[in-house]
């Protein structure tokens, strides 16, 4: 094991294909970017998504990016644009947040179409974090049939702290419905004071626990979970549940909910192996 992601280390060294930026207008006056590099043509490409606010830059996406990219793969990793034009940095909690959950889809779903039209006929979906939620949201809304699998790495729900959810999603709904965009500031993901309008925030409260275990029950292609045993952000009781429904799914000992360290490298081989499946491996 120690040889193997000794030299597995060794591959993170060896210069990768280059790699360009890529631009796509997603609605007016919004462009987002992502980085994409082309790997060899008998492996799938993959989708690399960020987690909760983050960039493509964020430490555990671009490092199992650049290890993907080293061993052949077709790699684009976008960084979501939050409602902002060319966005390049993580977004505070405390700014003022207009984003949801439908138009994240929506550029997961232009994304797709961007790698299919050059000519990748199988993808997998590969995110972190929140990251991982939003893909199976994806997932559960008519996905691509290029896309052939899905690995959720530290996969969480919308968590919302200690308030109840319903009665703030009941909240949310009926300023929703009475037009109101003023912003409200409540606790979302690792954010206490995460501030936006109630549609916004509705779009992502929604994703409680059970709509994201029936999500995996659901999933339209073949699904890996890695989660870490030293994750302090999973809720109360996430790893059982996960267990309880049976999705093929890797428990890392001792890994953060970050896979960093060492815990890194066997993030990549869990995905690598993944992806070499031979049923996600397109004809040559």
């Amino acid at each position: 094991m120690r040889f193997h992601l000794f030299c597995l280390l060794l591959s993170a060294f060896v210069p990768a294909a280059q790699a360009a930026i890529v631009e796509q207008q997603m609605r007016p006056a919004i462009t987002a970017s992502a980085e994409y590099v082309v790997g060899e043509r008998g492996k799938p490409a993959v989708l690399l998504l960020h987690g909760f606010l983050q960039t493509r830059e964020f430490p555990t996406i671009a490092t199992l990016g650049r290890g993907l990219q080293s061993a052949g793969f077709t790699v684009l990793a976008p960084t979501l644009s939050l409602d902002i034009p060319n966005r390049t940095r993580s977004l505070a909690c405390e700014a003022a947040h207009r984003h949801g959950m439908d138009q994240d889809l929506m550029e997961i779903s232009r994304w797709v179409s961007w790698l299919k039209a050059r000519g990748h006929d199988s993808i997998v979906l590969v995110g972190h974090s929140f990251g991982s939620l939003q893909l199976l949201a994806y997932l559960s809304q008519n996905p691509d049939p290029a896309v052939k699998g899905y690995v959720g790495a530290s996969l969480v729900d919308a968590q919302i702290g200690a308030l109840p959810r319903q009665p703030l999603i009941a909240d949310m709904q009926s300023r929703a419905q009475n037009g109101q965009r003023d912003l409200v500031t409540r606790s979302l993901s690792f954010c206490r004071n995460y501030t936006s309008t109630p549609e916004s925030l509705l779009s992502y409260l929604q994703w409680d626990p059970s709509r994201v275990l029936a999500a995996l029950k659901r999933s339209p292609v073949d699904t890996l979970l890695i989660m870490g045993d030293a994750d302090e952000r999973l809720g109360r009781g996430w790893l059982k549940a996960l267990r309880h429904i049976q999705v093929p799914m890797v428990i890392v000992p001792g890994a953060s909910h970050f896979m960093d360290g060492t815990h890194e490298f066997e993030l990549l081989e869990l995905t690598q192996r993944f992806l070499e499946a031979p049923e996600r491996r397109p004809a040559r």
